[in-house]
């Protein structure tokens, strides 16, 4: 079950690419599936993956960017956007 993060009165939504080592494309995304606030899209024939991360605060986008680039066998991650919602609605969906 993933549910979304919305605590505060402002949403951080950003994209990052996730490159894993050679051989771990299948447990870096177990890792990253497990950790809150992370969606992952996509996964490429090579493993690299396009997941989204979601945020209360730019501090709580921080820590989670440098918690997916220090998941165990993840060789690099780069954030290809983000973006800063004012007053999300109060309802988010949750996936089961």
């Amino acid at each position: 079950m993933r549910q979304s993060i919305i605590d505060g009165e402002i949403l951080n939504i950003s994209s990052i690419i996730v490159y894993p080592g050679p051989g771990l494309a299948e447990a870096v995304r177990a890792r990253l599936a497990a950790q809150a606030g992370v969606e992952i899209h996509a996964v490429g024939e090579d493993g690299r993956m396009i997941i989204t991360v979601e945020a209360d605060s730019d501090g709580a986008m921080i820590q989670a960017f440098e918690a997916v680039n220090k998941t165990e066998g993840v060789l690099s991650a780069s954030m290809i956007y983000h973006q800063t919602e004012p007053n999300p609605d109060a309802e988010i969906s949750v996936e089961s």
